[in-house]
């Protein structure tokens, strides 16, 4: 599938910024499924762009900008040829041996509800493989995909309590059971081509990988109930979400400020005249 993706993420703020950083995942890697053909960053100022890779193998921009600054518009704009191979990854970069993750953080610490999630799983297979697919059945049933209350903040624990959820709860909540499987897992962020003809959206998507022996890193995508197929991007991963996330960074000035993110998935060949 040939998929064009657009993601613009505008800050506005209430009294003029003396300086911003912004550290940005935003850039894909190509790997056996996914090869980038053109991809580029675009800011709306004077800006000084670092280009570089975390620890995770993430390629990744540093965004610094001085002021005055009223606000700023980062967008990224790129073309993605992707095939469906069922979940498994191969050929990218892993500077980290999978054990570096099966260690929580504070967004993906198992409680006894996500315990009683993991032991269901453990008794439905001999293996990880279908441990993990027990595992993503038993969340579909557990915790409703909810597009409306995104809380960066939010822990699994707390998302399985609430029953409801968006895509990073999922995957935190899936993160924290593989772990307590004693089975390295691992966010992911990235962006979903929607079949169902819903281009415009207001948020990234985010889904988890776990490390399975005999086959690598494999995506699972608790909120669609799937492993990721040719229309997903994977962009980033990290522990959770914060190690993930598409931007962070910080500011000097006062005041507060409005976020607004639109993300475009679409088909490139449908854009085409025949």
């Amino acid at each position: 599938m040939r998929l064009h993706v657009r993601h613009r993420t505008t800050y506005r703020f209430d009294q003029p910024q003396q300086r911003l950083v912004q550290l940005a995942r935003l850039t894909p890697p190509s790997f056996a499924g996914q090869a980038v053909t053109g991809w580029d960053i675009s800011v709306d100022c004077d800006a000084r762009l670092r280009r570089a890779r975390d620890g995770y193998g993430n390629e990744t921009t540093m965004i610094y900008v001085d002021g005055p600054l009223e606000s700023l518009t980062i967008e990224v704009t790129g073309e993605v040829l992707t095939e469906d191979r069922s979940g498994i990854v191969q050929g990218t970069t892993e500077p980290l041996p999978p054990a570096a993750f099966l260690r929580p953080t504070p967004l993906t610490q198992a409680n006894s509800a996500i315990a009683a999630l993991a032991s269901d799983a453990l008794a439905a297979g001999d293996t990880a493989l279908p441990r993990l697919h027990a595992l993503a059945r038993g969340l579909a049933g557990t915790i409703r995909f909810d597009a409306r209350g995104m809380d960066v903040r939010r822990t699994a624990a707390e998302a399985l309590s609430r029953g409801h959820g968006v895509c990073q709860d999922f995957a935190h909540i899936f993160v924290a059971a593989a772990r307590e499987m004693e089975i390295p897992a691992r966010y992911v962020s990235g962006h979903l081509y929607r079949r169902d003809g819903a281009d415009e959206q207001t948020a990234a998507h985010a889904w988890a990988e776990a490390f399975v022996e005999e086959l690598g890193w494999v995506g699972f995508d608790g909120a669609n109930g799937i492993s990721p197929d040719e229309a997903y991007v994977r962009v980033a991963v990290g522990l959770d979400y914060r190690e993930a996330a598409p931007i962070a960074g910080a500011r000097t000035g006062a005041g507060d400020e409005r976020l607004d993110v639109a993300v475009s998935v679409t088909q490139a060949d449908a854009q085409r005249p025949s």
